[in-house]
């Protein structure tokens, strides 16, 4: 197989939306420093919504970004929590897929903690080809052409193969 062909994951991102600053927010970073083994950055509102009681540019959640092993690893334990199981409506066209945990306690080696509760987060995963940064480098950036980039059948099947998710 041509190694220019083949997937990878290119990170995973984390995300705990909490809704509000202050003592949520710093447990809601706890439990992704639990779970990755990485400072998570903290998120802020773009609009205000009054009937939330949200104003613009307050903080609002907090997100983790892993690549490489690490993001492999994670993902691991992750799929864990949801049982292996992914719905085929997860993945988009462009071969990238999303998926939601209930409760964080549910991954593998976390155990609850009565002091910071429960929380849920997202988990988006980017699968790339070698030679995507063509379109996102600086000097003559361009288009990644149809034929290389992932489909949503490639993207099912790398998933199924790689780390034996069962896509419902």
């Amino acid at each position: 197989m041509n190694p220019m062909r083949e997937i990878r994951i290119e990170k995973v991102v984390l995300n705990v939306g909490v809704g509000e600053g202050g003592d949520k927010l710093v447990k809601a970073e706890k439990v992704l420093e639990s779970v990755t083994k990485q400072k998570p950055v903290r998120t802020y509102a773009k609009k205000a919504v009054r009937e939330w009681g949200v104003k613009r540019g307050a903080p609002i959640g907090c997100m983790v970004t892993l690549r490489g092993s690490r993001a492999d690893e994670v993902l691991k334990r992750i799929l864990d929590a949801v049982e292996r199981r992914i719905k085929k409506d997860s993945f988009d066209n462009g071969g990238n897929f999303s998926f939601g945990i209930k409760e964080h306690i549910d991954i593998p080696g976390i155990s609850y903690d009565p002091e910071i509760g429960i929380f849920g987060m997202d988990v988006c995963v980017a699968l790339a080809r070698p030679g995507y940064r063509i379109s996102r480098r600086r000097h003559l950036a361009k288009s990644i052409p149809p034929s290389h980039r992932i489909t949503k059948e490639e993207a099912v099947n790398f998933m199924i193969t790689k780390f034996g998710v069962q896509v419902v």
